[in-house]
């Protein structure tokens, strides 16, 4: 006869969390929580501090010509929204998008660009890359065109848009 240790019924009740493990755990995930909202909605983001533009000064810059203003968001946030009055559409997402970005500044590696995006969080990425890439006035447009933590955003302040269409 072969003895069997542990216990033999079926019926036993699951082990339970204690307080403490699910209290941590409730923790962490209001604080995984609260990192991931501040990223997405650019909480900590300001305009007008070195190497940015409040949108206000955005648009003006664009349709005066001092700075190419570039909305590298995806097509289907333009088809939704429109694109800012003076801004470029170019989908950050391109396989050649720094090889399109020369082009729109007819290869100056020194033209004034500012990137906008939805909130922020991409444009600034994109600010690195093409530094780190050789461009040398990369302007972040931190408030994007849905709002962020530097401001309302392009559309909340009723800036001018015009449609998208595909090309």
């Amino acid at each position: 006869m072969t003895k069997v240790h542990g216990p033999q019924s079926t019926n036993q009740k699951p082990a339970r969390m204690s307080r403490r493990a699910s209290g941590l755990g409730a923790g962490a995930l209001i604080v995984g929580g609260a990192v991931f909202a501040s990223r997405w909605f650019n909480i900590s983001a300001e305009a007008g501090v070195d190497g940015t533009l409040s949108v206000p000064d955005a648009h003006k810059a664009a349709v005066s010509g001092t700075a190419l203003l570039i909305d590298i968001r995806r097509p289907d946030e333009w088809q939704r929204t429109g694109v800012g009055e003076g801004a470029i559409a170019l989908d950050m997402r391109r396989d050649d998008f720094t090889e399109a970005l020369l082009a729109q500044t007819e290869g100056r590696t020194d033209a004034a660009i500012a990137l906008i995006c939805a909130r922020g969080v991409r444009s600034r990425g994109l600010t690195r890359r093409l530094t780190s890439a050789g461009f040398t006035n990369i302007i972040d447009v931190p408030e994007g065109m849905l709002g962020s933590g530097a401001g309302p955003g392009w559309l909340k302040r009723g800036l001018p848009v015009v449609a998208w269409t595909p090309a």
